[in-house]
């Protein structure tokens, strides 16, 4: 399509929808720069791994020709699930599903980045890019960043996650909160250090429930795991409840009263952990948000329809809109780039009962936001 095929595309984030976006309009000849506030890409990959599902992440990376590249790197075994109670009475022992239409496979973020990062053309990428602002220029814009660099787009697509810094530039409508904080923490070696709760996760996942209360613990290929909490608080909990998330001690007497009744166990946990924890208030969009698609600039992923992690659905959802924005930017029925954001903004917010959707497209989970 004459209209994007001479037109510069910057997409703000280098997570997995930003990339995968940047992979499959480089697929059709579309020139893309990817901006990313990390130092490099081995910065801050941290939390559990994450499950592609068929019709979303993995579909993305087929039509990327990456499949050979992600089955090198998956970890076979990984989604082994456990739901146990919070004495670690198992519930539920959901054994590794091997059947197509159900496999749901695991990879760490570190291995996903990199096989992404691998299929880019060099030069795409610029790190230590943290986006600060961007004004209109002709019918494109000027883009600014902390580091003092400036470029210019034609389009600019927001793949800058929960916190993005261009949605204001869209819509005023934010986030609220979902009356959930996460307390996130990891310990190395989990096999060693400890033994019991590693032996329980098989090298799986464990999700404990008890007393409207949550305790989900994930392994790595690293031989680490990463844990996470889930209480129902004040929105502003983390900055009035007096704990210093840097104490190990402070966080382990937070924990040891809130999960009072809880097995002992799960307090080794929080005993091996590195020092630092990492509070996380959960939002989400409003299901009926609506806003005007403009013509050269939308947002994707997190920063389109955030929602909880808890269905494991935010990559997929974020691969999911960066497939079909490929495919709705180069689609030669569009003469325009209005239309494609157009089309891309309507199946995120309104849903595929009330947008027809191409024959490339499957059920977009955007309407899961509050699942």
């Amino acid at each position: 399509m004459d209209s994007i095929q001479n037109k510069t595309i910057a997409i703000i984030g280098g997570g997995p929808g930003g990339l995968t976006l940047a992979r499959l309009l480089q697929i059709k000849g579309v020139r893309v720069n990817v901006y990313e506030r990390d130092e490099n890409e081995h910065v801050r990959v941290q939390g559990a791994t994450l499950d592609l599902h068929q019709e979303s992440g993995l579909k993305a990376l087929e039509e990327a020709g990456l499949t050979a590249a992600f089955k090198a790197n998956y970890r076979p075994g990984a989604d082994h699930m456990r739901i146990v109670d919070k004495n670690a009475t198992i519930l539920m022992d959901e054994a590794v599903n091997d059947r197509e239409e159900l496999f749901r496979p695991e990879i760490d973020r570190g291995p996903l980045r990199k096989i992404l990062l691998d299929s880019l053309m060099p030069g795409t990428l610029s790190w230590d890019s943290h986006f600060k602002a961007m004004s209109p220029e002709g019918n494109g814009w000027n883009l600014q960043f902390h580091n003092g660099a400036m470029a210019y787009a034609d389009v600019v697509i927001a793949a800058d996650g929960a916190n993005s810094k261009i949605r204001p530039l869209i819509t005023p409508i934010r986030p609220f909160y979902a009356g959930i904080t996460i307390v996130e923490g990891a310990v190395y070696q989990s096999e060693t250090t400890i033994p019991v709760l590693h032996e329980l996760l098989q090298g799986g996942k464990i999700f404990a429930l008890g007393d409207s209360k949550t305790l989900i613990v994930s392994s790595k290929g690293d031989g680490s795991v990463v844990f996470y909490t889930g209480c129902k608080t004040d929105e502003f909990w983390y900055k009035t409840s007096g704990i210093d998330f840097t104490n190990k001690r402070e966080v382990l007497n937070w924990f040891n009263t809130a999960f009072a009744d809880w097995n002992p166990l799960w307090t080794e946990l929080f005993e091996k952990a590195e020092s630092t924890f990492i509070p996380r208030p959960q939002y989400c969009m409003p299901p009926d948000q609506q806003w005007e698609a403009l013509s050269n600039v939308t947002m994707l992923g997190d920063a389109a329809h955030l929602m909880p992690p808890y269905a494991g659905e935010g990559v997929n959802m974020a691969m999911l809109d960066a497939l079909e924005l490929a495919h709705a930017l180069t689609n030669e029925d569009f003469q325009d780039t209005q239309s494609p954001l157009r089309f891309m903004k309507r199946i995120c917010v309104e849903g595929p009962e009330k947008w027809h959707r191409p024959p490339w497209s499957k059920p977009n989970p955007c309407t899961l936001q509050m699942g």
